[in-house]
Order: C-alpha cells, then structure tokens, then sequence
C-alpha cells in the first residue's frame, strides 16, 4: 500500500518554491510519493488571469523531470466543476484502493479551512499535512489534532509567487531562479501579453 500526498493547487506557473516544498515535505514525512494534482479551477480563487490547463499542466510535467517520487496528474480535470477537494479524495480513495492519500495544504488554506466544502469530513477521514506560507498563522489548535491526523512539515519559505512571476514577464524582468530552468522559455511565451 502506497502512502500518497495530493499536493493541488493551479501552479500558475509551477515555480521553484513548489517543487522544493514537495522534495521537503517527502523528506520530512513518510509518504513514498507526491501527486501534484493541477486544478481546473479553486472555487475560493479568481479564475481571469488562469493559463490554458493544458499549458500548466505541461508546465508542471516538464519541471519535475527528474523528480521521480512527484508526479503530476491532470486527474481532478477530468471532475466536474467546481472542483471539491472532498469530492477528488473520495474520487482517488474509490479509483486507487491500494494507496492511502493525505491531503498537502498551505497555512493560509489551513487558516480558512473551515470554509472548505465538507471540511469536516477530510479532517475526519484524511491526513493532512500543513507547510508555512507567508501571513499564515499555521499554528494549529489543540482540538485540531484530536479531530483528524494533522501532521505539520516547517519547511522554509521561498519568497517566490506565481503572481510575482506573472508580474515579473508583463514588465519584462527576468525570472531566472523563479521556475525550473528547463521551463524559462516556456513560461515566458505562455505569460507574456
């Protein structure tokens, strides 16, 4: 049985600070892969300046050659929309029932968790595991690790964005050192307009 961590999020792009949370968080747990699932779309987020999916799933695929135990998947494009992270949990746990998934979330998600859609029944039913991200208070509450296996990975933070990236190619700055080097090209004719 294969312990497995959904690492979601719209990788809009993927950059640099993505792959070397996954590579800590593998490190520092006891999971033998990550999945990095691309999202269609977060219901929580605004959707006006997402890439093509298709496009950031290339992305994703293409920076982590080489990176053997994360895995990108297009899986949760497939769902209907809105995409729930209750309903693809429950979807992976149905199409893969050899492997145990766990949840990978930022502080900031953490902090509004509740907002969630069946937020409750991931925290009963699935091990989440919560990294710092800047402006997250991520420290959580006493009956928080009664009412579900909530593991926390204090890997450090990476002061990169997507949305710094994206800002970056509009004024023309570089952004060596942001993503993969293998991805620059890629990313700069996907973003630029």
């Amino acid at each position: 049985m294969k312990h497995i961590g959904i690492f979601g999020g719209s990788f809009n792009p993927i950059h640099c600070g993505h792959v070397a949370l996954a590579e800590e968080i593998l490190r520092h747990t006891s999971l033998d892969e990550i999945w990095l699932m691309v999202s269609p779309h977060n219901p929580l987020k605004q959707q006006n300046d997402l890439l093509d999916d298709q496009k950031r799933l290339a992305l994703a695929e293409k920076a982590l050659q080489g990176h053997p135990h994360i895995n990108v998947s297009d899986y949760e494009m497939h769902m209907p929309r809105p995409s729930y992270t209750w309903n693809l949990l429950e979807a992976l746990t149905a199409d893969f029932p050899g492997h145990v998934f766990s949840l990978i979330i930022g502080g900031d998600n953490w902090d509004l968790f509740n907002r969630w859609y069946r937020a409750d029944d991931i925290r009963r039913k699935y091990p989440i595991i919560v990294y710092p991200r800047p402006g997250s208070t991520m420290v959580p509450a006493d009956d928080d690790h009664a009412c579900c296996h909530l593991t926390v990975v204090n890997a450090p933070l990476l002061d990169v964005s997507s949305t710094a990236i994206r800002a970056r190619i509009q004024r023309g700055e570089s952004i060596i050192g942001m993503v993969p080097d293998s991805i620059i090209a890629d990313v700069e004719r996907f973003y630029h307009q």
